[in-house]
């Protein structure tokens, strides 16, 4: 029974192997294509270049848009810039 089922299953694969086209090997050249089928590469090539123009414009995507909660704050005057005093211009009371 089992040399049975293993032969039906063996036909099977070698009828959808047997069933496709020709398969080019590593070498060999690509038939030359007919007017038609060069007429039909153009005329979808166009298709989709115009499909391309029909694509809306995205707007910027922000992942973390609701952890801030809407917009993000921004300052409204810049911060004065901190001016470092020098060593030398340091009172003589030094903290320990």
């Amino acid at each position: 029974m089992r040399k049975i089922a293993a032969a039906v299953m063996f036909a099977l694969i070698a009828q959808t192997a047997l069933a496709q086209d020709h398969v080019p090997m590593y070498g060999e050249e690509a038939k030359a294509k007919t007017e038609v089928e060069k007429a039909n590469d153009i005329r979808a090539e166009r298709a989709y270049q115009r499909s391309l123009g029909n694509v809306p414009d995205q707007k910027a995507v922000d992942p973390w848009g609701t952890a801030r909660g809407g917009e993000a704050k921004k300052p409204a005057t810049p911060a004065k810039p901190v001016v470092k005093q020098s060593s030398k211009a340091k009172s003589g009371n030094t903290p320990n």
